[in-house]
């Protein structure tokens, strides 16, 4: 089936709605409301509502694993994550506690290049109404463009700034097919995702086939 993007990032809105605020059964009417209003601000702001980011996304790469990382956990540094939605440049975060070790750590992460993330509570209820909520978020040093895609002027030098050093270690060059969803994110269609346009897509294919018949990483594994 083909990738259609507005499709996919309806049916994870709708996934977000129902277990962030259709969970609040004891909420009245007004609370929901204002529940959904401000998470419909989220969404404006920081992107669709997403499985996985790519593994160069400064929200899941403070890490030093060899393997990709898509989801924020400990491995990227962050504490005391539960009950967790995943946007394209923010995640939503419930846990029972106060929050405050998803603050703390955030705060202890050390500095991006090329974007800042930050945390802060949230003053609605979301998921149950004894979690509290917390937004993680990362932002751009630069505008995204219009449609809010990452440029290929962010995406790309941050994948070869992970890719490249792989060369000393990697035993087989993985191709295109394998690492789709590492580069694009989820979910993902043969070039283009929630996180990059067709053309971006298409243009990292291109960068990474020729690396990987370079022969640097090894054979082509088929």
């Amino acid at each position: 089936m083909a990738f259609r993007a507005d499709e996919a990032a309806r049916m994870g809105y709708e996934r977000a709605v129902n277990y962030l605020i259709s969970r609040l059964r004891d909420a009245d009417e007004s609370q929901r409301a204002r529940s959904k209003e401000a998470f419909d601000d989220i969404v404006d702001k920081y992107g669709p509502v997403i499985d996985s980011y790519p593994s160069w996304h400064p929200l899941v790469t403070n890490h030093d694993s060899r393997d990709p990382v898509t989801h924020p956990g400990r491995e990227c540094g962050y504490r005391g994550l539960d009950h967790t939605i995943y946007l394209a440049n923010a995640f939503i975060t419930c846990p029972y506690h106060d929050g405050q070790k998803v603050i703390d750590s955030v705060a202890e992460l050390p500095p991006h290049p090329v974007a800042t993330i930050t945390a802060e509570r949230l003053d609605v209820q979301l998921y149950q109404p004894n979690a509290n909520p917390i937004l993680v978020k990362c932002d751009w040093d630069k505008p995204l463009p219009m449609d809010r895609m990452i440029p290929l002027s962010l995406a790309m030098p941050l994948i070869l700034e992970k890719e490249i050093p792989c060369w000393r270690w990697s035993e087989v060059a993985e191709t295109w097919e394998s690492m789709r969803p590492y580069f694009l994110g989820a979910p993902y269609g043969s070039r283009s995702s929630l996180f990059v346009n067709q053309e971006t897509g298409q243009t990292i294919k291109k960068i990474w086939n020729a690396l990987i018949y370079t022969g640097m990483f090894g054979h082509i594994r088929v």
